[in-house]
């Protein structure tokens, strides 16, 4: 059996070079837009709130950033909490509301399918987060349109 003789990892090690930046660090052109596009349940994989941090830093880089929250993608948009509305359960249960939050103060703008949040999921629209502006199911296809005439940078979040 051979002998492990390498010191165990210690808090503070690095294990990689995190200070390394290999691209060059791409800002928005005047008028740029960006769509970042949610089909995916909140707490069911790491990808919602993942793209949620992107869509903040697509926002940090200029571009004029909106959310689009469809299908389960509603999930994430709606106030949360236990025992009472904003309260936080657990480590990382408010994380969905708060980069929302956050998104929408610095000025992203977030949409959720009024579709979904009725017939899917049985909210009504004051059960989503302040800020978030429900639209048509009409409206889901047109938004994406819209921002791919725009030649906006357009990433989809899905959950299969």
């Amino acid at each position: 059996m051979p002998k492990v003789t390498q010191p165990a990892n210690k808090k503070g090690d690095s294990l990689v070079d995190y200070e390394e930046k290999v691209f060059e660090d791409v800002k928005a052109d005047p008028g740029e837009k960006a769509l970042v596009t949610f089909h995916t349940v909140a707490f069911e994989g790491s990808i919602g709130f993942v793209n949620l941090l992107q869509a903040t830093r697509l926002q940090r880089k200029g571009f004029e950033t909106s959310i689009l929250l469809y299908g389960p993608g509603v999930t994430l948009g709606v106030k949360r909490g236990f025992p009472t509305l904003g309260d936080e359960a657990f480590p990382g249960h408010q994380n969905f509301n708060n980069q929302i939050t956050k998104f929408i103060a610095e000025g992203g703008k977030v949409y959720a399918c009024r579709f979904a949040l009725q017939a899917l999921y049985g909210h009504g629209e004051g059960a989503l987060i302040e800020g978030i502006r429900p639209i048509s199911p009409l409206d889901v296809l047109d938004i994406v349109l819209l921002h791919r005439k725009s030649n906006a940078f357009i990433l989809d979040t899905w959950t299969l």
